[in-house]
């Protein structure tokens, strides 16, 4: 992705601290909650990687459509796990959003910036935009009442893949982080 180097290297940070706590999430009793961290640390550190400035490192060409085949089987496989669970309808727009961000960059000349150009931004940039975008909002507003009733809930212990505020933190992280992608495109 292209922008400034900084900014560039604080969503490397974001996304693959992200993405190393869904895999601590993975170690949750719960099945369901092994499962969804699971796509989560795919798409943290798949953002991670992408999100790696130009200047530092330039993947090979023949990349691009590999990273969106292995983001192609997570939609699959999202699309898969919605039928019984609807919030994994989400996870299918993030996987498409990578899919079509890897074929974005594939598609570009080498050495060239995804800049808009004089036609604007493009029709399916600005939908997934607006999505991630209301996503981002309504999971930090979702974050502070979850925060709040964890705290007074006064049960037993409670293990790092079983926190729900961490969770969905961690899910607005990345939902930041898909916002400053789909800007720099």
């Amino acid at each position: 992705m292209h922008g400034p180097v900084p900014a560039a290297w604080l969503l490397v940070a974001l996304c693959a601290a992200t993405g190393a706590y869904c895999l601590l999430r993975m170690r949750s009793r719960v099945e369901e909650q092994r499962r969804s961290a699971g796509g989560e640390a795919l798409m943290g550190f798949g953002m991670a990687v992408m999100a790696v400035p130009a200047a530092a490192f330039s993947p090979p060409r023949w990349a691009w459509p590999v990273y969106a085949a292995v983001f192609g089987a997570a939609a699959l496989r999202a699309l898969w796990a919605a039928r019984a669970a609807p919030h994994h309808l989400h996870h299918l727009v993030g996987t498409c959003a990578m899919v079509y961000m890897s074929l974005a960059m594939a598609a570009a000349p080498p050495g060239a910036h995804h800049g808009h150009g004089a036609s604007g931004m493009p029709l399916l940039t600005s939908v997934l935009l607006l999505y991630f975008a209301g996503y981002v909002l309504l999971a930090g507003a979702r974050l502070v009442p979850a925060a709040a009733a964890v705290a007074g809930a006064g049960g037993g212990p409670v293990g790092w893949g079983d926190r729900p505020e961490l969770a969905r933190a961690c899910r607005l992280s990345m939902g930041i982080g898909m916002v400053a992608m789909l800007l720099a495109m």
